[in-house]
């Protein structure tokens, strides 16, 4: 199997981009390491954009991966933090994701020239 371009070095960013998070978080001295509500939200997105990514892979791989999607729904209730987005009848999210984190940034950025200046109104000369 050869992966398409870009793949294999964005897998390999996201292994070690959860290695240093787990480093971050690790309980090393008896306690857990502290979540934020949207450092939560964040990871739980992460590991869902990834299942969705890794869903292409082999066919039975949807089937395969949904136990993942059940059980992060479920820590998604637990937390308080809202549900996924939903899905799209190809299974992607309805939202277009955009770079950056998709939470936040839910539109694309369109270039548009600038506004032509105009003189002030209203001044007295």
């Amino acid at each position: 199997m050869i992966a398409a371009p870009g793949v294999g070095e964005r897998a390999d960013a996201a292994a070690d981009a959860a290695c240093h998070l787990f480093d971050a978080v690790a309980p090393w001295s008896g306690r857990p390491g502290g979540w934020s509500r949207a450092a939560a939200e964040d990871a739980a997105e992460a590991i869902e954009t990834t299942a969705h990514a890794l869903a292409h892979v082999h066919p039975r791989a949807e089937v395969i991966l949904a136990p993942v999607h059940a059980a992060l729904a479920d820590l998604r209730r637990q937390l308080a933090l809202p549900p996924a987005d939903p899905l799209t009848a190809d299974g992607v999210p309805q939202t277009p994701r955009t770079v950056g984190n998709p939470r936040r940034i839910r539109w694309v950025r369109v270039l548009t020239p600038p506004a032509p200046r105009r003189p002030p109104t209203g001044t007295a000369s």
